[in-house]
């Protein structure tokens, strides 16, 4: 899976277009994704580890490696208020 994803720079992410649809359609991964999220946040405010987020925009799949910093309803919120659309992210390790 992972070979198909391209590396970016985080402060590129801002410079992204996203579409409203979820990368993901099947619930049990979607579940996973809100676990994986949450791991990552404690992670990235207690550990301060990065991980990486393997996610699509609107040109292509892209991976970061990135600390996470917090979590809205909607969004992952890295530094600098760099932000990635929770529906628009396949996984994070």
């Amino acid at each position: 899976m992972t070979e198909d994803f391209i590396s970016i720079d985080k402060e590129d992410i801002a410079l992204l277009k996203f579409p409203s649809t979820d990368v993901l359609d099947d619930v049990t991964e979607i579940k996973t994704r809100i676990g994986e999220i949450n791991r990552a946040l404690s992670l990235g405010n207690l550990e301060h580890s990065k991980i990486k987020i393997f996610f699509e925009d609107i040109e292509s799949k892209k991976v970061v490696d990135t600390t996470v910093w917090a979590v809205t309803d909607k969004n992952v919120l890295l530094k600098q208020g760099v932000m990635i659309p929770i529906h628009r992210i396949h996984k994070l390790f």
